[in-house]
């Protein structure tokens, strides 16, 4: 696998096309509460991108989390989200909500949990409170005891 870096990215048409290829979000991007990263290789290039929605002060929502298409299917994203849960503070309670990835985020540490059992800071942002189904899966990581 390549060397890579996890670096900050700002909102781009970069981000936004690579977000829409592979059918997720982008109509909430934008905010002082959420910050994105970019996987970098060694040689300068994308591979991914990542996000988090602060939603207070213990609670972060995981979130645009894609692949470039010539690199799926290779660890990037495993490494990619190991890079960006690391960028997190241990403190912090970290939610995603997903239609169709909740196996790819179990070995993680991702539990499902019931939507009442989510806090109303994660149920309040704009993805979970509108632009995602009502189906989708909401998942917890289950963090080891430090």
């Amino acid at each position: 696998m390549r060397e890579l870096i996890l670096e900050p990215a700002p909102v781009s048409d970069a981000l936004k096309a690579a977000l829409t290829s592979a059918g997720l979000l982008i109509d909430d991007l934008e905010g002082s509460d959420r910050t994105y990263f970019a996987l970098v290789d060694s040689d300068g290039g994308v591979v991914g991108y990542s996000g988090v929605e602060n939603c207070e002060s213990s609670s972060v929502l995981l979130r645009s989390v894609v692949v470039i298409p010539e690199f799926r299917s290779q660890g990037y994203g495993r490494r990619l989200v190991e890079l960006t849960i690391a960028k997190l503070p241990l403190a912090a309670d970290v939610y995603l909500a997903t239609t169709s990835a909740a196996t790819f985020f179990e070995p993680f540490g991702f539990m499902v949990v019931d939507r009442d059992q989510a806090p109303k800071a994660i149920l309040s942002t704009r993805q979970l409170s509108g632009l995602c189904p009502a189906s989708a899966t909401i998942m917890r990581l289950n963090r080891p005891p430090t």
